[in-house]
């Protein structure tokens, strides 16, 4: 393909197969591949995570009511997160 195709389909926001690769649409949008929005996995991610720092501080210096009540609090937002996206 010439430079002048290349150009032309560039100025029209078709980017072939490497937008495909990159996750991204003709029109440059982010496209989701798993089916979550990427906020709703940035959430589930530090919930995760999260949990994992929690468990590791309780096993650590002992049980911390403060500390999981706020999990719980992450994890039912997280959950509202993910129930309330566009399906």
């Amino acid at each position: 393909m010439t430079r002048t195709a290349l150009a032309v389909r560039a100025a029209a926001g078709d980017d072939g197969p490497m937008a495909a690769a990159r996750g991204m649409s003709a029109r440059g949008g982010r496209e989701e591949v798993a089916g979550m929005p990427g906020s709703a996995r940035t959430m589930a991610v530090c919930t995760v995570g999260g949990l994992v720092v929690a468990s590791a501080y309780t096993v650590a210096m002992g049980a911390n009511g403060w500390l999981w009540f706020c999990w719980v609090v992450l994890a039912l937002v997280t959950i509202g997160v993910v129930a309330a996206r566009p399906v």
